[in-house]
């Protein structure tokens, strides 16, 4: 959604360049966002606020100069429940460009609602006179985009009347939250016989893809230990009949799995059961961690961002909505085959200028890979080497 191409000595500690950014962007609800760095080999890793830049190794060998990049960290369940227009409008940014990057799947039909809302938000009510043949075709929603869905979008956009660009961003996020992927931040790992899997960090717990199916879910509360070692990642699960399973994986090396760690311990601090609960289940939970490595969240946890003494929405904002890119129309007399040209240099022209890295993508494409901008700009999901699909 952003970059941070300069910021102050490496003595600054990470909390006080996330301030900088979330007052630049006029942010109050701001847990749900973060700061990313890719380091020399494109693994990601996101800003501690609790350390300073120094401390950031992985970031410090990048330069100078250092780039940052911003997006969400935790997706809210519900995004059209955050409190204020400007942290929705930053969802609706990132979700965006989910799906034109292939991480956020969805099926043509509701790539079309989801198109109409972009179109109704960027340009307004359907205007015959201002939009002429074609006018959809100048932005893009998803890869390999076809004439057919733009099509729909247009037919779609010309219902939306009256929805100003809050509402049909609301209404976009409403629609994107139901799609299986919204949300999911993707690790690749290895399981029995080398088998590739996925775990998706979820705000309501884990998710286990294999042969782009869903093969298993554990829920936040079940979870009751996450432990690695060297290239081994233990995920340990209270079933209903209160006893613990332990599902162990492998990652690419120590520091994708030291990563992954880090990412689900900070997931399930966030989207955690109420301290207040103090059932048996939540005292287990309290053991959540891994022995031998201290890795605290700084941040708050969902409950925490819902405090009520909170005065939101703050009255009287205003929102500077930005642009999107905009690319050659389509037009009748191109032709099919120069129309695909058009479309695909443009996908290609746009995601340079999308800046919030992908998830870590699957061992086999991270070893072909020679640049940030190549990796964030190509799906990471489980289906990712046939293209998006349901």
């Amino acid at each position: 959604i952003g970059s941070v191409n300069s910021f102050p000595q490496k003595s600054t500690k990470g909390s006080v360049v996330l301030g900088y950014v979330f007052r630049h962007l006029n942010l109050v609800e701001i847990d749900y966002f973060g700061l990313r760095y890719c380091d020399r080999t494109h693994q990601t890793y996101w800003l501690d606020p609790a350390k300073t830049l120094a401390e950031h190794k992985e970031l410090i060998n990048t330069g100078p100069p250092y780039t940052l990049y911003f997006g969400i960290k935790f997706y809210a369940e519900d995004p059209c429940k955050l409190k204020e227009e400007i942290t929705r409008y930053q969802f609706f940014l990132q979700v965006k460009q989910d799906v034109l990057q292939g991480r956020l799947p969805c099926p043509t039909s509701t790539a079309a609602q989801l198109g109409a809302y972009i179109i109704q938000s960027e340009l307004g009510d359907y205007d015959p006179y201002k939009h002429t043949a074609g006018y959809v075709s100048e932005y893009r929603f998803v890869p390999d985009q076809k004439e057919e869905l733009e099509d729909a979008i247009e037919r779609i956009h010309k219902t939306l009347m009256g929805q100003v660009p809050a509402e049909a961003e609301v209404n976009y996020l409403g629609v994107a939250k139901s799609l299986e992927m919204y949300g999911v931040d993707l690790h690749p790992v290895y399981g029995e016989n080398k088998s590739e899997y996925f775990l998706g960090l979820t705000p309501i717990g884990v998710v286990v893809y294999k042969n782009k199916k869903q093969v298993g879910k554990y829920f936040w509360p079940r979870i009751t230990k996450v432990h690695f070692k060297e290239t081994q990642f233990e995920l340990r699960v209270l079933g209903k009949d209160c006893n613990e399973t332990s599902f162990f994986f492998e990652a690419r090396n120590k520091a994708t799995c030291k990563h992954l760690w880090k990412c689900c311990v900070e997931h399930h601090t966030f989207f955690r059961v109420p301290d207040n609960e103090s059932n048996s289940l939540s005292r287990k939970v309290s053991k959540f961690g891994s022995i031998g490595y201290k890795h605290r969240y700084s941040g708050k946890s969902l409950r925490m961002t819902r405090d009520p003494s909170l005065q939101l929405p703050r009255p009287d904002q205003c929102i500077e909505r930005s642009r999107s890119k905009t690319y050659p129309k389509r037009t009748q007399q191109t032709g099919s085959k120069n129309m695909s040209q058009i479309t695909t240099n443009g996908e290609n022209e746009g995601t340079t200028e999308i800046i919030a890295p992908s998830p870590v993508k699957s061992f086999k494409k991270m070893k072909n890979e020679n640049s940030p901008e190549t990796q964030r700009s190509k799906s990471s999901a489980p289906w990712e080497e046939n293209g998006p699909q349901r």
